[in-house]
């Protein structure tokens, strides 16, 4: 089986502007209309790829990557859905074409199905899309012989202009390493280059750098994709420890005014924001770390919930006493001395720091009880 020459040379758009732009109406246009055509070849190549792995009894080697080159493809085309939906035939002022360029240059959240919850921009899922199909093709040996040799060239000079662009993306720790990797693929292209100028069968040299080119960029964008998924989880773990800091020093001062005021109060331990230590910067920490963060906070709810209710039942019941109070006043037995008495007893309990809370409850009881006697006839 061979596939089309058309095909083959078809790669993902260039998406225009960048994350935040009102992107030109033009420029969306004309994207709308690559992508379009990208995702019918594409899906069209896929199949055919499909097909061919299975012909050859070799679905099952490559099931792993077919399946992350689908759902990459389901993800682009679910996305460009919405951009179409937005772009809404053209008429679309400064609001629609921000939100183009969000759904462009943001995460494609949506795409569940792929590996790892990894997130990618449409352009990065669009490269990577690219570049599995350009493995499967390889791997299934569906490139056609030395004619194509040319052809197969120009695609590895283009993917390795792309990898340099992501190597940019490497921080500086790994990027010195990247750029060694980048310049070893490019020598041996080069003498590639010169082996088939001056005649040379490379057939065979090309296949294995063609592999290793596209395992190298999709390394480069999945790993780029964890580090800015990384970088967020950073910024909301601090937002999240800020938080926690200062409801923990006000959980304190609610502490303090619960034991200063109920007995018995509640005894929770506040936690120790700082006992946790700086928020973590790398991929591997920042997950256990928020997952701490979430058991503080879950934490301090538990703990405020029972001071809060304690401080609740007091402020209940001295509320209580004044409603019978202004009963029997209303009633005109507001002076009789059992009242009286009951009266100023329940109230130099609920004043007194702590109050002792159950024995306050029998004396408003009793105070109601009380009333209740006086007022019925």
């Amino acid at each position: 089986m061979s596939v089309d020459q058309a095909t083959m040379a078809t790669t993902a758009p260039t998406a225009p502007g960048k994350l935040g732009d009102a992107l030109d109406p033009a420029a969306i246009q004309a994207y709308l209309g690559e992508l379009d055509t990208w995702l019918r070849v594409r899906r069209s190549e896929l199949d055919e790829l499909d097909q061919a792995a299975l012909a050859v009894g070799r679905g099952g080697e490559l099931a792993g990557d077919m399946s992350l080159a689908l759902a990459l493809w389901k993800a682009i085309s679910d996305r460009y859905q919405l951009v179409f939906a937005t772009w809404d035939g053209g008429r679309v002022l400064q609001q629609e074409r921000e939100r183009i360029s969000a759904l462009i240059w943001g995460r494609l959240d949506g795409a569940t199905e792929l590996p790892g919850g990894l997130a990618v921009s449409l352009p990065e899922a669009g490269r990577l899309c690219d570049a599995l199909t350009g493995q499967l093709r390889n791997r299934l040996a569906l490139v056609p012989g030395a004619d194509a040799q040319s052809a197969r060239i120009r695609e590895l000079r283009a993917q390795l202009e792309r990898i340099r662009d992501q190597v940019g993306l490497e921080p500086a720790l790994t990027r010195d390493t990247a750029v060694q990797r980048l310049a070893e693929l490019m020598s041996r292209l080069e003498g590639i280059t010169a082996k088939a100028e001056r005649g040379g069968d490379v057939g065979g040299m090309l296949g294995p750098l063609e592999v290793e080119a596209t395992t190298f960029e999709r390394d480069l964008i999945v790993g780029n994709a964890r580090r800015r998924d990384a970088r967020d989880q950073v910024i909301s773990a601090r937002e999240l420890r800020s938080d926690l800091e200062a409801r923990a020093v006000a959980l304190q001062k609610l502490a303090a005014t619960c034991v200063a005021t109920v007995d018995p109060a509640p005894r929770y331990a506040v936690p120790d924001v700082d006992a946790l230590g700086p928020v973590p910067v790398t991929p591997d920490a920042i997950g256990p770390y928020l997952e701490r963060l979430d058991r503080v906070s879950q934490a301090l709810e538990v703990a405020q919930h029972a001071y809060a209710a304690a401080l609740d039942e007091h402020h209940q019941l001295v509320a209580l006493l004044d409603a019978y109070v202004a009963k029997a006043r209303a009633s005109g037995v507001a002076d009789h001395p059992d009242l009286v008495a009951s009266e100023q007893s329940a109230r130099g309990l609920l004043e007194r720091r702590p109050s002792p809370l159950a024995i306050a409850q029998q004396l408003v009881t009793t105070y109601q009880t009380w009333l209740i006697k006086e007022t019925t006839p």
